[in-house]
């Protein structure tokens, strides 16, 4: 029995874990539950369901919400289990509340003893802390969270380095491949993962990061001036919350993608290429020295990858129907247009630099998908606004373009980020 917390519970990737634990309830036990601020009524029907006694809620401020009732009458009616009592008084005896708020609430989940596995599905730079804190306390971290590596991949990965090395000598790490302290959610990266299982790292020449070229696909610059954030929403083959359909349709996610697996494969960012493949049936490729490559093949459902990260050596019972190569019919291939939608290039841009220049591009990035979903900015102006934030941090905003250093200076840096990518929302 694995016992989980999952952040961002109540989001596309939380919900799918859920299901996987549905599945398999004789191998996954959630212990601990936490969601932003919104679907209140959504996390009280969670805890209800799967008899969890400890809940966070991101935000302060929805402390303050009606729907805050429901959830703390919901929590509340939920009597721990006996064998996850200490849960419960390891969290009041941190002075936590069976429902606390803020992000102080979230780290107090991560930090509780006897939790094997945080799946970390939380939106935007706020996943973080949770990712370092998660490592730090010696527990598994199945990543779904783009930004842990973005913006802090730097100290992330030292860290679950540390904990691959302490599996290792408890005896906890399979017999062969990767120990398994940092489990990738994302599809493209969770292919990767199990493409290399079992080779050489030193005989990989590539990665290729497989990209479906979101709904604009073969659109121009002039034809991109008008659009709406319900056509930008419109995924054609993933179905994935509202800033993750955004970052798509620009791209922008693949950028991101290209930045994680530079972290997390320990590859140069010349020897990964992003290629767009429009049925998303591979999820991603590794080109070895001898020209062989392997491709990672599966229906689009991302409670293949969520399970797999949880199953880790094991693979348990296909959560979904497997792909049906007689009805797959044609497999398309096409290089991404990177002068229309020039996020990709500016993160790469980001990425090669290094040092804090991702956590500004990630931060501004976010600051202008929020506006343009708000339609307080426009489609093309999400590119814009990052690159006018990047720009300003590489000529001495925020304290200039410096090397990783600690949490709390990409979090000022983030900040600064923030701020600066307001002026130029348009």
């Amino acid at each position: 029995m694995r016992r989980i917390v999952v952040l961002g519970s109540t989001g596309s990737i939380g919900t799918q874990t859920l299901d996987v634990v549905r599945r398999h309830p004789d191998k996954l036990q959630v212990v601990g539950l936490a969601a932003g601020g919104g679907r209140l009524d959504l996390l009280a029907e969670q805890v209800r369901e799967f008899g969890v006694a400890q809940v966070a809620v991101g935000s302060e401020g929805a402390a303050e919400t009606p729907a805050v009732a429901k959830l703390v009458e919901a929590v509340e009616s939920v009597r721990p289990r006996e064998r996850f009592a200490s849960l419960a008084e390891a969290f009041q005896s941190r002075g936590g509340k069976r429902v606390g708020f803020g992000p102080d609430a979230v780290v107090d989940l991560v930090q509780l003893p006897d939790v094997d596995v945080v799946v970390n599905a939380l939106v935007g730079a706020a996943g973080l802390r949770a990712s370092y804190e998660t490592l730090r306390c010696g527990k598994v971290l199945a990543l779904a969270n783009k930004e842990s590596l973005v913006v802090g991949g730097d100290l992330i990965m030292p860290l679950a380095a540390q904990v691959d090395a302490a599996r290792t000598a408890a005896g906890l790490a399979p017999a062969t491949g990767p120990a398994g302290a940092l489990m990738p959610i994302d599809s493209e990266h969770g292919a990767i993962y199990q493409c290399l299982l079992g080779e050489n790292p030193r005989e990989v020449t590539r990665l290729w990061v497989t990209a479906s070229g979101g709904p604009f696909r073969g659109r121009t610059r002039q034809q991109l001036q008008s659009i709406t954030p319900a056509q930008a929403l419109a995924h054609p083959t993933w179905n994935m919350g509202a800033k993750i359909s955004i970052d798509s349709s620009t791209l922008m996610n693949k950028g991101l993608e290209v930045i994680e697996a530079h972290h997390l494969f320990a590859m140069p960012y010349d020897r990964i290429s992003v290629v767009v493949q429009p049925q998303s049936a591979i999820h991603s490729m590794v080109e070895y020295a001898d020209g062989s490559v392997k491709a990672h093949l599966g229906t689009t459902d991302m409670r293949i990858p969520i399970q797999f990260a949880l199953s880790y050596p094991d693979r348990w019972d296909a959560p979904v129907e497997p792909l049906d190569f007689t009805k797959l019919g044609n497999l398309e291939f096409a290089p991404p247009d990177e002068e229309t939608f020039r996020c990709l290039a500016l993160a790469r841009t980001a990425g090669s630099a290094g040092g804090t220049l991702p956590a500004v591009m990630n931060a501004a990035n976010e600051v202008a998908v929020a506006a343009f979903l708000a339609e307080e900015g426009s489609y093309l102006g999400i590119a814009e606004c990052v690159e006018a934030a990047m720009d300003a941090h590489v000529a001495g905003g925020g304290g200039g373009l410096q090397p990783v250093e600690s949490i709390e200076q990409l979090l000022e840096v983030d900040a600064w980020a923030r701020e600066e990518a307001k002026r130029h929302v348009r």
